[in-house]
C-alpha cells in the first residue's frame, strides 16, 4: 500500500497532462532554451519559431510530472501569436492560474515554464537578432532569477542523496 497522498490537481491540469499540446522538438526553431534539473527530473526544453518578434510556433519537451508537462503545454499556447514583449509579460503565477491553480509544492514547475520562456527571450535577442530592444531588462528579470534559485536548490538537494549501486538493492 502507498503512503503518498494524490495531489489536488485541477480539472485543467489534469487535461493538459493528459492531453498536451505542442509536443515535441521543433526543427526549424529559431531559438530553443532549458530550465530545469535532471537531477529531479523536471525539465522543460522549449523551442520558438519568431517572425518579427512574433511568436508564430512554439513546441516542448518535457522531462517530468503531470503538472510540469502542463505548465509547459499551457505557456505554449499562451505565447503563441503573441510578441516577445507580451510574452515576456508573462509571469508564473499567470501559468498556474491558467491551469485551475497548482498546489503550493508545484509552483516550481510554472516557475520553470515562465524560466525556459525568458531564456529564450534572451537568447534570441542576444544571439539571434544581436540587437536588445529597451523594453528587454538589461539585469535578470525577477522569473528569470526563481529559475536559477529552482535549479540550484534541486542540484543541491539532489547531491546530497547518496547514489545506490545495484549490489546495495540484491541485484
Amino acid at each position: 500500500m502507498s503512503s503518498r497522498i494524490p495531489l489536488p490537481y485541477s480539472p485543467v491540469v489534469l487535461e493538459y497532462f493528459r492531453n498536451p499540446k505542442n509536443v515535441g522538438r521543433m526543427e526549424n526553431a529559431t531559438v530553443q532554451s532549458t530550465a530545469g534539473s535532471p537531477a529531479c527530473g523536471d525539465m522543460i526544453r522549449l523551442y520558438l519559431r519568431i517572425e518579427d518578434d512574433l511568436i508564430v510556433e512554439a513546441t516542448f519537451e518535457s522531462y517530468g510530472c503531470a503538472a510540469n508537462i502542463a505548465a509547459a503545454s499551457i505557456l505554449t499556447e499562451m505565447i503563441k501569436g503573441k510578441t516577445l514583449k507580451e510574452a515576456w509579460e508573462i509571469k508564473w503565477n499567470d501559468i498556474s492560474d491558467k491551469l485551475g491553480g497548482l498546489p503550493p509544492i508545484k509552483y516550481h514547475c510554472s516557475i520553470l515554464a515562465v524560466g525556459a520562456l525568458k531564456r529564450a527571450i534572451r537568447t534570441y535577442y542576444n544571439e539571434v537578432r544581436k540587437e536588445v530592444p529597451d523594453w528587454l531588462p538589461k539585469n535578470l528579470s525577477t522569473e528569470e532569477k526563481q529559475t536559477m534559485e529552482e535549479e540550484e536548490l534541486i542540484e543541491r538537494m539532489y547531491s546530497r542523496v547518496p547514489k545506490s549501486s545495484g549490489a546495495e538493492n540484491g541485484k
